[in-house]
């Protein structure tokens, strides 16, 4: 479709939804709404392929949710790198972790009127096979340029006969004056300022979202910290087909991990908001010392480069969409700490429960589609708080900056040594399969428990006193680290 196609549609119509944005969540939205019969208007500023560094490690979870939506196929033909776990090295050491059996899980879902013609499965490739994505045991993840998986997905939305494409910038959302959202207003070059109405307007404009405030002023995101990240070509990774968690006492974690047969993408946390001036003389004093050996030459390559960029982490609670006429999701509504590389994932699978609690509704039915919006933000509940405190738990742990989370890291570490349940319950928060609150909780605090236990044992019994000080300290930041993240969560 040309540019002069992305700019006729017509203003006349009232369509049944009008989606703002055009990344991972808009054409999932927009996709599963068409297939669903409902006349779409999808609204994205440059429908060419993007340049990022965000996006790029889909969990399991997230690829069941593609799957569910009959989309999985986005991740064919792209060079995507199939994940089929993680390793996590603390202080030389490592420990391999899995992803979790399918026949531990649920079945899939497959919402109707979306899955059709076999595309919940996905299709052999240069780097996708079908033997290892649908016959294998264990579930798996995938890797992609993110700038390529995208185009996949706005080509599926493009050949839907439902969906219209516009190539503008979404200005304001329009209101009527009983303050419900009636559409949007979007500037389109050569045609000017446009007023599109809809029954239903989606917010998916992502993390630096324009429009998350037309669901309250005061949704506004926390940053705390940033990831550097850096290219790294014809790598030697340690574990293939593994995302790397490397940790230590010394430095801040780092995460490495394929996304192409020729590129690894290598992130390195920094405790801060504003990073440093000078990133190559950081990232060579306060990084390339820890990287494991194998790394060591193309790490050394990207850094000669000089190619790097920083992102913020930012931190959003879930809000409920309690405005007549509007639903925000993905990013513009909710964000966690990247570090678990959880995003996608909790956003595919809101989009694919969304879509089966209101696609079949008559979306002139305002008052009715509200209700359901309001029961959809508790339904969903469980399985985006899971993910989202196990991200800020982990980074917390893992950029331990007090002895006390030391303790906690290194009781992680060997937590996960021990290895059966210790391994085969957290990879399953992890990767997105196991949505209980109540468990995730249990097994946290486990890992403080048995963090002190450590801690007595190397004390010893001269160093009792102390270690019974320690322990209460040790129990105390547990408490500090886990519990403010899950209120927020299952409060908001």
């Amino acid at each position: 479709m040309t540019v002069d196609n992305l700019t006729t549609a017509d203003e006349k119509i009232v369509y049944d939804a009008i989606v703002i944005g055009a990344g991972v969540i808009g054409p999932c939205v927009a996709t599963g709404l068409a297939r669903k019969g409902k006349k779409v208007l999808i609204i994205e500023k440059e429908w060419s392929m993007p340049d990022r560094i965000v996006g790029e490690l889909m969990q399991p979870g997230g690829v069941r949710a593609l799957r569910s939506l009959g989309m999985v196929q986005a991740i064919n033909n792209i060079d995507a790198y199939p994940a089929t776990g993680y390793t996590v090295f603390y202080n030389g050491e490592h420990v391999d972790i899995p992803y979790p059996y399918k026949a531990d899980l649920k079945p899939i879902e497959k919402i109707s009127g979306l899955v059709k013609g076999g595309n919940d499965k996905v299709l052999n490739d240069s780097t996708i096979k079908i033997k290892d994505f649908e016959d294998d045991e264990r579930e798996r993840g995938v890797a992609f340029v993110h700038g390529k998986f995208l185009m996949n997905l706005r080509n599926i939305v493009a050949q839907e006969p439902n969906v219209t494409r516009v190539q503008g910038t979404c200005i304001e959302v329009l209101k009527d004056n009983k303050n419900e959202v009636v559409g949007t207003k979007v500037d389109i070059e050569g045609r000017g300022k446009i007023d599109f109405h809809a029954h239903l307007t989606f917010v998916c404009d992502g993390i630096f979202s324009r429009f998350r405030k037309e669901l309250s002023p005061t949704h506004v995101p926390t940053v705390n910290s940033s990831f550097v990240g850096l290219a790294l070509y014809h790598a030697n990774m340690p574990v293939q087909n593994h995302g790397h968690v490397i940790l230590g006492t010394n430095h801040m974690p780092i995460i490495a991990y394929q996304i192409s047969p020729e590129e690894t993408r290598v992130l390195c946390a920094y405790n801060s908001a504003k990073v440093p001036k000078d990133l190559k003389s950081w990232l060579a004093k306060d990084v390339q010392p820890y990287m494991p050996k194998s790394l060591g030459p193309s790490f050394d390559k990207a850094l000669e480069s000089g190619k790097y960029r920083a992102m913020p982490n930012s931190y959003l609670p879930a809000k409920s969409n309690d405005v007549i006429g509007l639903c925000v999701i993905g990013d513009a509504l909710n964000m966690r700490h990247p570090l678990t590389g959880g995003g996608m994932t909790v956003g595919l699978h809101d989009v694919a429960q969304m879509i089966k609690k209101i696609g079949d509704l008559d979306f002139a039915d305002r008052p009715t589609v509200l209700d359901e919006l309001l029961d959809f933000h508790y339904e969903k509940k469980n399985y985006d708080v899971v993910i989202n405190v196990l991200s800020i738990a982990l980074y917390s742990l893992f950029a331990a900056d007090n002895q006390y989370l030391r303790a906690l890291q290194k009781g992680c570490f060997q937590y996960f040594q021990r290895g059966g349940d210790c391994v085969n319950t957290p990879v399953q928060f992890l990767a997105g399969v196991l949505p209980s609150p109540f468990k995730l909780t249990k097994v946290f605090f486990s890992v403080a428990l048995y963090s002190i236990l450590i801690n007595f044992q190397e004390k010893g019994i001269s160093g009792l006193p102390m270690a019974l000080f320690e322990a209460i300290m040790i129990w105390v930041t547990a408490v500090k680290v886990f519990t403010p993240f899950l209120f927020k969560e299952l409060s908001s």
